[in-house]
């Protein structure tokens, strides 16, 4: 399993996972919920307390990932496969364009 913490404008929104059997993942965090209830990521995943969940990554963060020239030096760089999607999510969206970044969990850090 790999695990993301989201942030919306520095602040933290949820956790994006993805599970051992290929599935997606996105959960609001509580604490964003109650602060910010109507303050969205994407139009497509209002605020909410129920889990988000999908077989592909959501289209939202598959926007994030860079294309073309930028992809190949990225992949070629880190030696990420084209098609792992949540690692190249991990390993070039920390400093987005815009307001939502992602950053790594280690499997042993705290959420």
């Amino acid at each position: 399993m790999r695990k993301a913490r989201i942030l919306y404008n520095n602040t933290l929104s949820g956790v994006l996972m993805e599970t051992d059997d290929g599935e997606y993942l996105f959960q609001y965090d509580q604490k964003y919920i109650e602060q910010y209830p109507t303050q969205f990521i994407t139009f497509t995943m209002p605020v909410r307390q129920e889990l988000y969940r999908d077989n592909r990554l959501f289209p939202f963060f598959e926007g994030l990932i860079p294309e073309g020239w930028l992809l190949d030096i990225a992949s070629k760089y880190w030696k990420i496969n084209r098609n792992d999607r949540m690692g190249l999510l991990l390993a070039c969206c920390q400093n987005c364009i815009g307001a939502v970044s992602v950053h790594s969990i280690n499997l042993n850090d705290d959420e």
